[in-house]
């Protein structure tokens, strides 16, 4: 019994660590694409690696064939199986799930930022101010002068 969860364990562990270089390759291809893809646009594919122009060789033929998004999607799932590959994973790589993403909607260059939440004030207004530093000092000398009167 022993030997059975020890196994278990070795196998759970090999699991996380294929999963955890899953995501890399994942981030790392979805990242690469989208640099290569702007490059593409920009007629700067020539400054781009060998692989990386196989791989927009291959987008292109996919255009032929399907939507952008469809073929997007195809080329970042092939990425990541060589990223996976080369980053040391072992056998076919993990399924992952679907990123939650808000819709992209291209507009050329243009990217939207939103607005950030506006930051409450620190002090309401009927607050008690503190007290200036002149009325201390003031205080500080009154207490001085009555203890040194007080001794004498």
């Amino acid at each position: 019994m022993h030997n059975l969860t020890k196994e278990r364990f070795e196998a759970m562990v090999i699991k996380a660590a294929d999963m955890l270089i899953a995501r890399r390759a994942d981030t790392r291809a979805r990242a690469d694409f989208a640099t290569w893809k702007m490059m593409a646009k920009l007629n700067g594919t020539s400054a781009l690696p060998p692989e990386a122009q196989n791989f927009l060789a291959s987008y292109r033929k996919l255009l032929e064939r399907m939507d952008d998004a469809e073929a997007s999607e195809a080329t970042i799932q092939l990425m990541y199986r060589t990223y996976y590959a080369e980053m040391g994973g072992a056998g076919a790589p993990p399924e992952l799930p679907a990123r939650s993403r808000e819709p992209v909607m291209e507009s050329g260059n243009v990217t939207a930022f939103r607005r950030l939440p506006n930051k409450p004030k620190h002090a309401a207004p009927n607050a008690k101010r503190p007290l200036p530093v002149a009325l201390i000092f003031a205080c500080l000398v009154v207490v001085y002068v009555a203890i040194r009167y007080y001794w004498r």
